[in-house]
């Protein structure tokens, strides 16, 4: 009974096509709009997660100052000294490996091209930290450091701003006041929530403090790169951080932290969560469409029971009963949202993955997505279309017979 109401149901949707089509269109614009929307949430959310991940491993950040940012100590706020690297290493359990950054603004020139870089000095482990890879060259080593070599590591951004198509490698730069050799070009990391993160230069810490900007202090640290073991609970971590840093920096119980901790996991997963609830929300405004789409259908089904009045007389003479007659017109309603469904999910394929390119997220087409809204148009068109239903089912047949 089930398949003659389906095919009863094409044949009638397929005399009046225009009219199907004006029918399903919010039905389909509606279930475009929900997959489109929760398709790219889903996607700005890995691309998040991926940014914050590139900023290094399990990365804790320790920074002078009760904020968040790349900035010198101000305000009487100290920084830190290589031995407050020192101790964290080995005092705090659950940390794979820290390492003491200083990190400046310098002008910076080859031949004559002209720019000012983040230039930041360090210790080799820096770069397992970060997660940077090499593309060419090689990376600073220990000794280098003991010997405060005038060599550095430059990023994709500055090989392309100063030496354009040209090989870097083994070219010398000159960084203020000094001239520094180029040992090693970067792999690319894009973008990330700090700027470009490819426009650095990385050199030994002793040649920072050596040969660029001096050292007038054992506090001249002005981050701490810490990379925690996998699987440590990172708020324990910071925990033990912090209470070492205050005796460190002899802070009393009444005196607010003059430093900060910046931890990439609970921001990849605070700006997740964060990113999530408004994919739902907006996939919730475009699920109104749906419901528009709905009201289409009931109205439409309502006209259809009033031309097919005297239809219905027929078969109800002839021996239908009022359940085949609702069963009839209620698969006809699901049909047509049925296959506002289907449209609906091919016009989102061709949505997400053009968008996905052009706002640079990765394209996920999720499945479970696509059924959830395909179920949620066929419950949409049972909702709607069973008071056209209920009403062609409760006609009288004598009087539907007598209808013109």
């Amino acid at each position: 009974m089930i398949w003659n109401a389906f095919a009863i149901a094409v044949r009638e949707i397929g005399r009046n096509l225009t009219r199907a089509f004006l029918t399903v269109l919010g039905v389909f614009i509606g279930v475009a709009a929900i997959i489109t929307m929760v398709t790219l949430g889903q996607g700005a959310t890995l691309a998040v997660k991926a940014q914050i991940s590139s900023l290094g491993s399990n990365l804790l950040t320790l920074r002078p100052g009760a904020g968040f940012g790349f900035r010198p100590s101000s305000g009487g706020v100290p920084n830190f000294s290589e031995k407050d690297a020192e101790i964290i290493g080995e005092q705090i359990a659950g940390i794979a490996a820290i390492a003491p950054v200083r990190s400046s603004s310098l002008s910076t020139i080859y031949l004559h091209t002209a720019r000012t870089t983040s230039v930041v000095g360090t210790t080799p482990v820096f770069f397992d930290i970060g997660k940077w890879s090499l593309a060419e060259g090689r990376l600073f080593t220990a000794a280098d450091l003991r010997s405060g070599a005038a060599v550095c590591v430059i990023g994709n951004t500055v090989r392309q701003e100063l030496f354009g198509t040209a090989d870097p490698i083994g070219a010398k730069i000159r960084l203020g006041r000094a001239s520094c050799e180029v040992i090693g070009l970067l792999v690319a990391k894009g973008q990330a929530g700090m700027g470009d993160q490819d426009d650095v230069i990385i050199m030994p810490l002793s040649t920072l403090q050596r040969r660029l900007i001096g050292k007038t202090s054992s506090a001249d640290i002005n981050q701490i790169a810490i990379s925690a073991i996998e699987g440590t609970d990172s708020a324990a971590l910071i925990a033990e951080i912090t209470l070492l840093m205050r005796q460190r920096r002899n802070l009393r119980s009444n005196q607010d932290n003059n430093f900060n901790i910046f931890d990439t996991r609970q921001i990849a997963e605070t700006l997740g969560a964060t990113t999530q609830l408004m994919t739902m929300l907006l996939a919730a405004v475009a699920a109104v469409s749906l419901l528009v789409g709905g009201i289409g259908i009931m109205n439409i089904m309502l006209v259809s029971v009033t031309e097919r009045t005297r239809e219905i007389g027929i078969r109800l003479s002839i021996g239908a009963t009022a359940r085949e007659v609702l069963l009839q017109f209620l698969v006809e309603a699901v049909t047509l949202s049925c296959i506002g469904g289907l449209v609906g999910i091919a016009l989102a394929f061709g949505l997400c993955a053009g968008l996905a390119q052009i706002i640079k997220v990765p394209f996920n087409f999720n499945p479970q997505i696509n059924l959830i809204s395909f179920l949620f148009s066929a419950a949409v068109g049972i909702l709607f279309g069973y008071a056209p239903a209920r009403r062609a089912a409760r006609l009288n047949p004598i009087d539907a017979l007598r209808h013109e």
